[in-house]
């Protein structure tokens, strides 16, 4: 029996629920010391912990206040926008209601030359001209369309003589240039003989580098060149020329005087 409990062995044996605990505090103590170690090198290195959160704090805030602009920005780019479309579409109908107005005023322009050719006051001559059109057909050549007419109650037939006169600039000085210097066969003018109206179809060649501004037209009834009517229009290259002036023509001392 001696010899029996004099073989016998004690030994204590710690339980899992402790040995995990123990394990666990271990592994948990290792990864605090290695943090504070890799704390202990980035503050070596100059690293602060605070400033690292300073700067994220500031980048948030940055980051807040730049999507606020964005989302201004854009709402102002919205409404420029619109004020854009609105501002086109605005131009669009002043085009039209401008386009509306010339379209018009050239009616009424027509109107009025056709009212002025009822009545011609201070003019021997009752001849004029009721429509001027020019029409281009090549470099510095014109093709020119008008339409003589007595004024008042054709009761008889007219007929006289008509000259047609360019002004404009050539070199950049004024230039007025005759029928005889601008039509294709040299004539001096044209001569007219209806009792209703008469049409004309006339070419005229410009010198190379003449700028024309207005086309002339004077009326002589019968063989009387010294005094008759004269008509002036805007020249206008396609549509009808806008006439700008009519009125007696002087004698041919006061024409001389005007020109010079």
């Amino acid at each position: 029996m001696a010899a029996f409990f004099g073989k016998l062995v004690v030994r204590s044996y710690a339980s899992p629920q402790r040995r995990a605990w123990l394990l666990g505090a271990a592994s948990v103590l290792t990864a605090l010391i290695l943090y504070g170690m890799f704390e202990l090198g980035r503050y070596d290195a100059g690293y602060r912990v605070i400033d690292s959160v300073r700067g994220a704090w500031a980048a948030s805030s940055r980051i807040r206040a730049l999507e606020a602009d964005n989302a201004r920005l854009h709402s102002e780019l919205a409404a420029a926008d619109v004020a854009r479309r609105v501002d086109r579409e605005s131009y669009k109908q002043v085009q039209r209601t401008l386009g509306d107005m010339q379209s018009q005023i050239a009616r009424l322009n027509q109107d009025l030359s056709f009212y002025r050719g009822l009545v011609q006051p201070d003019s021997a001559v009752h001849v004029k001209v009721q429509q001027m059109q020019i029409v281009p057909e090549a470099s510095d050549q014109f093709r020119i369309r008008f339409v003589l007419m007595q004024t008042g109650k054709p009761d008889n037939t007219v007929s006289g003589t008509l000259a047609l006169a360019v002004d404009g600039l050539l070199g950049g000085k004024p230039r007025t240039l005759s029928f005889a210097e601008m039509s294709m066969d040299r004539r001096p003018g044209l001569a007219y003989s209806f009792r209703y109206f008469q049409d004309y179809d006339e070419s005229l060649q410009l010198p190379q580098g003449f700028e024309p501004t207005r086309i002339e037209v004077q009326i002589f009834s019968g063989r009387d060149q010294k005094s008759g009517f004269r008509q002036a229009f805007v020249w206008k290259a396609q549509g009808m020329s806008v006439e700008t002036e009519a009125g007696a023509k002087k004698d041919n001392t006061d024409v001389q005087a005007e020109t010079e």
